[in-house]
Order: C-alpha cells, then structure tokens, then sequence
C-alpha cells in the first residue's frame, strides 16, 4: 500500500523555514501537497529553499519575518490567509540556541552563560524569540483555524523543554515554556477543532545545534547520552511534524511528541 500525499489544499506557514529542521518541515509539507509559506530573518537561504520547492513542482513563498513582531503576525496572518482562503498548519520551529554569534565550535560544556553570567538582556531575548514568538504566532492564527474548522499547530519545544541539564538555563526555560503554553492552548481551542502539540527533538545536527555537537567534548557527552548512537537529522523531526500536521493526528492534541534517540529514556 502506497500513501499518498497527506496535506492536499492545506496550507502552512512555517517559521525558521531557512534552514535546519524548519527547511525540511517546509519542504516534505510541500512534497505531501500543501502551500506553504517560509518565514526567516536569513533572506538569501528563504528565498532559496522557497525556490527549490517551486522548481520540485510544490507551491511556496518565502517572506521575511520576525516572530516576536506582533504587528508582523497579524500582517502574515492576514496575508495568508486573503491570498489562500485560509489556514490549516502553523509550524512555529524558528528559534535561537543563545550562543555567541559566529561561533563554529563550542568550547565549554554550555551553549550560553551559566546563570550567574547570564545577562537580562541575553534571557530577554532567548525567551523573546522562543518564546514569545511561539505565543504570538499562535494568537495570531487561531481565529483562521477557527473560520477555516479547525486546524494543526505545531510548537518545537525540545528534550531540554522537559527534562534539565547543566547546560543554558534561559534556552531550557523558554522550551519547558513553549511545552506548557502548549498545553494550555490546546484545551482553550480544543472545541474549536484547533490542535495545538509540542514536539521534542533531541541533539539534532542542524546550523544552529553544531557547534554544540561536532569536534567538541560537549558533542561526545551528548552522542553519549543517546542510545541510538547517533545525532538526529531534520528529516526526522519533519517527520514528526507532518504526522500532527495531517488529519492522522486528528484525535491528538496538548501532547508531546519525543524524537531524540531515546536520550530521555535513560
């Protein structure tokens, strides 16, 4: 039995769709059969996986965008949905590690400052992207979802959203809180057939997580802790994603998807 593909009509809006497991949430969206809209800050990289899945036969556009901009939000919102007649799937998946920018290799055993190095304004802004743009997207598409019958919104939280460690307490915190709103939302818009779910990714090789994982001790320690004996690739988180973006996930709403390797079955 060949499965065909399981968002026809739909149409997404994708945030982080630049690069990492946002780019190929965009494009296996696309391969199933949905509209899907990027959004990113890193323009050239948009506009290039915006391009590829056009020239694969898909239906995409790419828009810069800054997910803790309310005004922004309600624009993309609004946009979307006047040009498309409505909303199906929100994939809120940008989000920042809080490393040093430029930085190809991790030296210490954290991605950012140990908490009493941990600056306000460093908190203010892992939280502010991670965060408070997962809120604001999510406000700013339930009352689509709502005219459209309902729709799947899917909030990327992290391993480090549900259990802790000894690395950057601002990033944790921002994902254990992206697993609780989630939660929250879910059951607000329950009614409303408005799905709202977390996923869990754990040490994935993406542009953002490499220099925690490649050509350090902090890479060794967390290929360690994972039984499967090897870091995730997009592909495996998008997976995950496109199950609760189609109608398969129906019943399923206010959970939490873990995709890491087994490393939080230890």
């Amino acid at each position: 039995m060949s499965i065909g593909p399981r968002l026809q009509s739909k149409v997404a809006i994708v945030t982080g769709g630049a690069s990492g497991i946002g780019a190929e949430t965009a494009r296996l969206f696309a391969a199933h059969g949905a509209t899907v809209v990027l959004c990113d800050v890193q323009d050239d990289l948009g506009h290039a996986v915006a391009r590829e899945i056009t020239d694969a036969g898909g239906i995409a556009e790419y828009f810069r965008h800054d997910v803790t901009s309310e005004d922004q939000w309600i624009a993309r919102a609004a946009a979307t949905e006047a040009k498309y007649g409505k909303i199906n799937i929100l994939g809120n998946i940008a989000g920042i590690s809080g490393r040093p920018a430029g930085m190809t290799v991790q030296t210490g055993a954290t991605a950012g400052a140990k908490l009493l190095d941990q600056t306000l304004e460093n908190w203010n802004h892992i939280m502010e992207v991670n965060a408070t743009g997962v809120f604001l997207g999510t406000k700013s598409v339930i009352p689509a979802m709502q005219r459209a019958g309902g729709g799947s919104i899917i909030n990327i939280s992290s391993i480090c959203g549900i259990v802790g460690s000894f690395a950057n307490a601002a990033y944790h915190a921002s994902k254990g809180a992206v697993r609780i709103f989630s939660k929250s939302a879910a059951i607000q818009y329950a009614a409303d057939q408005v799905r709202v779910n977390s996923v869990h990714p754990g040490f994935v090789d993406t542009p953002m997580a490499r220099p925690g994982l490649i050509g350090n001790e902090s890479g060794k320690a967390r290929m360690d802790a994972t039984p499967m004996g090897r870091f995730g690739k997009p592909i495996d988180i998008a997976n995950g994603c496109l199950f609760l973006a189609s109608d398969e996930s129906s019943w399923m709403t206010g959970a939490e998807l873990v995709i890491d390797g087994g490393m939080t079955a230890n």
